[in-house]
C-alpha cells in the first residue's frame, strides 16, 4: 500500500490491525538502530518493544497531517531510553563511548573509526546534551532540523541553532591545519 504514516496510523485507530504492522515494518529497523547506536544492540533489541508499545498506546496523539512518522517515533524512543538509562542509575547524558558505537560491522568500512575515535569522542563530549541529540538525530538518522523539532517538541529555530552550534563545536574538536596563504608561499618559493 503506499499510504502515509499518517494514514497508516489513522488506519490503525479505525481497528485495522494490520496498518500498524505495516508501520512496524517501515520504521522498526530505523527506530532500532536509533536505540542501539545509544544503548547498544542487546538493550536496544528489549527497548523496542517499549517504543512501538508506547506508540500504539499515544497514537491518538499523532498528527495525522506529518506524512513521515520517523520524529514522532524518535520522540517516543528518546523517552524510553531516558526511562531506561534512570532505571539503570545512570546519568542521563550517554559518554560519547557509547554515542558512537554502532551495532553493525559494516558502519566501520564508511568511515575509518579508529583512526577518528578520539577525534568524535572529543567532538561529542563538547556537546550538550540537548545539542548532541539534534547533531545525532540530523546525521545517523536522517532527519531535517524541521522533524527533529517534531520529535524533540522544541521550536524549529531551536533546533536550527542547536544544529549550528553543534556542527561549530563538533568541528572544533578535530584538529584542521590553518592553510597559509598563498602570498607567504610564494615567498618561500
Amino acid at each position: 500500500m503506499d499510504d502515509t504514516d499518517g494514514e497508516m496510523v489513522e488506519r490503525s485507530r479505525a481497528g485495522d490491525p494490520a496498518a500498524f504492522v505495516e508501520l512496524f515494518w517501515h520504521h522498526g529497523p530505523a527506530v532500532h538502530a536509533y536505540l542501539a547506536r545509544r544503548t547498544g544492540r542487546q538493550d536496544a533489541d528489549e527497548l523496542l518493544s517499549d517504543v512501538w508499545l508506547r506508540a500504539f498506546r499515544s497514537r491518538s496523539n499523532y498528527d495525522h497531517q506529518v506524512a513521515d512518522a520517523r520524529p514522532w517515533l524518535y520522540g517516543i524512543a528518546r523517552n524510553v531510553l531516558r526511562a531506561h538509562w534512570r532505571r539503570r542509575q545512570r546519568s542521563y547524558r550517554p559518554s560519547a563511548e557509547v554515542a558512537i558505537s554502532d551495532p553493525w560491522e559494516d558502519a566501520d568500512d564508511r568511515i575509518d573509526a579508529a583512526a577518528q575515535r578520539m577525534a568524535l569522542q572529543r567532538g561529542l563530549a563538547a556537546l550538550s546534551e540537548d545539542e548532541r541529540e539534534v547533531l545525532l538525530l540530523v546525521v545517523w538518522e536522517h532527519l531535517t532540523p524541521a522533524e527533529v523539532a517534531l520529535a524533540l517538541a522544541i521550536p524549529q529555530g531551536t533546533a536550527r541553532s542547536r544544529l549550528h552550534r553543534a556542527r561549530t563545536l563538533f568541528r572544533g574538536a578535530f584538529e584542521i591545519p590553518t592553510i597559509t596563504s598563498s602570498r607567504s608561499w610564494s615567498k618561500e618559493a
